[in-house]
């Protein structure tokens, strides 16, 4: 029985043929994902600018749907509801009304009688306020967190490569999350800590999928002394390309069957991977390698040179 290939074994793609052109396309999304993020701003959720938690206990289960539709018809603002503790019990969270705290009280009494109205015997618990101080500080340490994980990779890989490794792992970093910011900026997905998550998680698979590159291009370099740098990422490229087509295809066709019959509650999250995921693999082949090539690494760069022979002339 033969076993299904994704990508040939004689696969030679000329990747490094249109590197210019990458280059420019994804300096160009970058500066618009930027300018987005600045000019529109995130639509963030209360995880980071605070609002007021409420919990809920039902008799048995409910539609979740129903409920979200119930509670957002009080136009108070969209509710996120998650199931806590079990399948009967659920946390509404809502956004921080304008009005101050009266507001705020005002918001949670019409929502624990409309709740207790809607479903008999229901248990509804004190509603909770996230401050707007707990919030920023949420926000600072998110974006703490990924820019630390960012300096740390490239640090990383700096020490196990070389400095234009790391460079080029930094670089293709910030690719990947600029881009997927840039995306909430223009969709106004709601962002909150799950998004996140899915931050972190791209990072992470983007050093993964840049780290098995690179460390193919290290070994030929090793192997291949006289082959031009250009044909050399070429040939690495596709030597990584089945390994590579295979993680990400899997992911993404497990990350789209959530989109499309998953919970609501996680489709930030999910939209955020699916997306990261594809721009990873992209900018994975189309910077991390290439910039190699524009911080002058040659296959010689890193071959140590011998010392000298005392007694023998120079040439």
């Amino acid at each position: 029985m033969r076993h299904l290939k994704l990508v040939p074994d004689n696969t030679n793609i000329d990747f490094m043929k249109v590197r210019n052109i990458a280059l420019v396309l994804s300096f160009l999304l970058t500066i618009a994902s930027i300018a987005l993020v600045m000019a529109r701003g995130l639509n963030l959720g209360i995880d980071f600018v605070g609002g007021q938690v409420v919990r809920v206990t039902f008799e048995q289960p409910i539609n979740v749907e129903e409920l979200r539709g119930r509670v957002e018809s009080l136009n108070i603002g969209e509710a996120s509801i998650q199931e806590f503790g079990g399948p009967k019990s659920y946390q509404i969270r809502l956004p921080k009304p304008d009005g101050g705290e009266d507001a705020a009280n005002k918001a949670v009494s019409a929502t624990r009688a409309l709740i207790e109205r809607s479903y008999p015997g229901v248990r509804v618990d004190a509603g909770e306020s996230v401050s707007g101080k707990v919030s920023e500080e949420l926000a600072w340490s998110g974006g703490l967190a990924i820019g630390l994980a960012m300096v740390a990779i490239a640090i990383y890989i700096w020490f196990r490569f070389e400095w234009q490794f790391g460079v080029g792992a930094l670089v293709t970093l910030a690719h990947d999350v600029s881009m997927t910011m840039g995306f909430f900026a223009l969709t106004q997905l709601q962002v909150d800590l799950n998004v996140v998550a899915a931050v972190l998680t791209i990072v992470g698979y983007s050093l993964n999928d840049t780290v098995v590159i690179y460390d193919r291009i290290r070994e030929n370099l090793r192997k291949y002394r006289k082959m031009a740098i250009v044909p050399l990422l070429n040939l690495s490229l596709n030597e990584t390309l089945a390994r590579t087509m295979v993680t990400s295809l899997t992911i993404l066709l497990a990350l789209g069957i959530l989109l499309a019959i998953g919970p609501e509650v996680i489709f930030g999250l999910v939209i955020a991977v699916f997306l990261g995921i594809f721009v990873g693999t992209y900018s994975s082949i189309y910077i991390s390698s290439p910039i190699l090539v524009w911080l002058g690494v040659t296959p010689d760069s890193f071959v140590k040179a011998e010392p000298d022979t005392p007694g023998q002339q120079p040439a």
